[in-house]
């Protein structure tokens, strides 16, 4: 059971961002998965995860400028971020619930 997310970077504030995450050894299809993310300092937290009929949460700070979805053909799910903050800046990792297992983790990086 593996997950492999991508798509980190370095972008200024105001920016858009595209992650992804690609699950192998499982099929998630009836599984809620999220995107968590931890911030200099800070514990990590959730950014935003949807359920296996489509709904979604989302953090308040995120609302209205990311978007999560998923690809249960693929078993991938993918963080649309944009208008980018610096408070943004962290490690976004990938998770399936029930599994217990997280991706390595892909770093953003928002300059002001």
């Amino acid at each position: 059971v593996q997950l492999q997310a991508c798509g980190g970077g370095l972008v200024q504030a105001g920016g858009s961002l595209r992650l992804s995450c690609t699950a192998s050894g499982m099929i998630f299809g009836n599984n809620v998965v999220g995107w968590y993310r931890q911030s200099p300092g800070k514990q990590r937290e959730l950014v935003a995860n949807i359920g296996s009929g489509g709904s979604t949460i989302y953090a308040a700070s995120v609302k209205g400028r990311f978007t999560i979805s998923r690809d249960n053909t693929k078993n991938t799910m993918n963080l649309q971020m944009t208008s980018l903050r610096p408070e943004d800046t962290g490690v976004y990792y990938c998770t399936v619930y029930g599994y217990g297992v997280w991706g390595r983790g892909t770093q953003v990086t928002v300059s002001s």
